[in-house]
């Protein structure tokens, strides 16, 4: 019951703001986002303890209001992926401006697939949704969501464009077999991972459980891989970034994997620093303490966790 009330609501939110210009869509997931940093306790905690520990050098008065701009943005996201969802491929079109599409397409052109990296960071899922219209479709690696029926509207929202979701049974596979079929797979690369196949990498000077499926993968397949971040402008609108490729890995060892995924957070981490509010600092991401010594990077058939 439960999890119908939940989906109805969705629905009703989805009703709501279809037919709003999403700068008031934006406009109203930030005055709801600033309302629930005061009443969502615990998150709000998490939050501010983890800027605290990132930006050591900023006033309480500074991480407090980096930390209301978070809420609020992440509030208009959820709002907007609801909206972007009802838009048609031309309306999708208009709302946003593309800068590095050209490495996109030359990086197909090498023919091994390429691997998009990203984290929990400014508009994620409306550029997967978009890259399906301005290069070609990709596969989308995900959780599935505890509710069966927003993970079924979430799916068809991700799908909406032509991409396809790969969740983790048998992902692996999957994913070698887009690339190798010259296809783009999008990953995120910023979640605490509970698993054996997790390795600590540095983000923000601290060590951070990370997968190590991107560099696995790189190794084995010659994917090339290239950061891709989405930033709100003004208007309601959008600009998704596809910036350098990162440097392969040096070879598939464990200290090669490790450095490539240690090259790849930092890249995350120059993005999150300059638009600290854009990324999801209520995530518990430092968690426990690494095993430098003994910790191995994931070889390439390894379970992939996102």
């Amino acid at each position: 019951m439960r999890h119908r009330l939940e989906e109805l609501l969705v629905r009703f939110v989805m009703l709501l703001v279809r037919p709003l210009p999403m700068r008031t869509v934006r406009a109203i997931g930030h005055r709801l986002g600033r309302l629930a940093f005061y009443f969502d306790n615990s998150r709000r905690r998490v939050a501010l303890t983890n800027l605290q520990h990132a930006f050591p050098s900023r006033s309480r008065a500074e991480i407090e209001e980096i930390a209301r701009a978070m809420f609020a943005h992440f509030a208009a996201v959820l709002l907007e992926l609801l909206k972007f969802a009802t838009l048609t491929d031309a309306e999708m079109h208009e709302l946003v401006d593309v800068e590095g599409a050209d490495r996109v397409n030359q990086a197909y052109q090498q023919g091994r697939g390429v691997l998009f990296m990203t984290g929990h960071f400014g508009y994620w899922e409306e550029q997967g949704m978009m890259l399906a219209l301005h290069t070609k479709p990709v596969s989308v690696l995900a959780r599935p969501l505890d509710n069966p029926y927003l993970h079924e509207m979430l799916e068809r929202i991700r799908s909406r464009t032509g991409n396809t979701v790969i969740y983790r049974q048998g992902a692996v596979r999957r994913i070698l077999r887009e690339l190798a079929a010259n296809r783009g797979v999008a990953m995120l690369i910023d979640q605490h991972l509970h698993t054996p196949d997790a390795i600590y990498v540095d983000f923000f000077r601290r060590p951070a459980a990370t997968t190590s499926a991107m560099g696995a993968l790189a190794a084995r397949t010659g994917a090339a891989v290239i950061p891709s971040f989405g930033y709100p402008i003004e208007g309601g609108r959008y600009r998704f970034v596809y910036d350098h490729p990162i440097e392969p890995p040096r070879d598939d060892t464990p200290e090669g994997i490790r450095d490539f995924t240690q090259r790849c957070t930092d890249v995350l981490e120059m993005y999150v620093r300059r638009n600290p509010e854009l990324w999801l600092w209520m995530h518990r991401r430092w968690r426990d303490s690494p095993q430098r010594p003994g910790d191995e990077a994931a070889v390439p058939e390894a379970r992939v966790d996102v």
